[in-house]
């Protein structure tokens, strides 16, 4: 099985949706997954994914499955740290997260990290880890202590359009990288595309292995512009 975890659009955080741009790009990544072959397209429940997701689903003649767990962590990932004023980690100095030796942390003291303990992560992290694992379950395959019986061996691929802290977060979680490395050292760009796979093993498990990441290569072959988060070009 493939897993394209795909980020929606640019938006309007202010009314959910997309902007002009988000649209164009929602249009491409469409014609990205119809070449991927995706056969079973799943959402976020908010309003920037779904939209993200519909050409997608119009191109490939697919309903829209919404998965509730999949929406943004918002309020979980704000913390005080460090002058006291709430705001997101994602805003921090990426060097708070490496500094002092923190990059040396495991995956379960990444949580003790400076501007992570002082956030809701660790809530967010266990309420991921649990409904990703039974969203992968119905996929075919459930987690056994870090790794995947195969339940159905599959041949599917299957995208899941979703957010940008959700699928750092996740990704955490698939490929037990300590969370305040995922944070420091990955961003996701606006529909960048990261693919898993799920090797059908002959021995009955398997692991999902990160093929490439935030991947946005269908805005070049649409001609669109290719800044990162609408900043800058890359």
């Amino acid at each position: 099985m493939l897993l394209y975890v795909v980020r929606h659009g640019e938006p309007d955080y202010v009314t959910d949706t997309l902007l002009a741009r988000g649209k164009r790009q929602a249009e491409a990544v469409g014609k990205r997954l119809v070449r991927a072959g995706v056969n079973q397209i799943y959402s976020s429940p908010m309003g920037r994914a779904i939209e993200t997701a519909a050409p997608a689903c119009r191109m490939l003649n697919l309903p829209c499955q919404i998965e509730e767990w999949a929406r943004e962590i918002e309020q979980e990932v704000k913390s005080p740290y460090p002058d006291g004023v709430l705001k997101s980690v994602s805003l921090l100095n990426n060097i708070e997260f490496r500094k002092d030796g923190r990059m040396e942390l495991t995956y379960d003291q990444g949580f003790d990290c400076p501007g992570i303990s002082q956030s809701r992560m660790k809530e967010a992290i266990d309420y991921i880890t649990e409904n990703g694992r039974e969203f992968l379950a119905r996929l075919g395959y459930q987690e056994e202590n870090g790794i995947y019986r195969i339940l159905r061996p599959s041949e599917d691929r299957v995208a899941l359009f979703c957010h940008a802290g959700l699928m750092r977060a996740w990704m955490s979680v698939l490929l037990h990288i300590p969370i305040h490395t995922l944070w420091s050292s990955f961003s996701v760009t606006h529909t960048g595309i990261t693919v898993f796979e799920f090797k059908n093993q002959p021995e009955g498990f398997t692991a999902p292995t990160c093929l490439c990441f935030s991947d946005t290569s269908h805005l070049y072959a649409d001609g669109l512009d290719l800044k990162h988060c609408n900043k800058f070009e890359v």
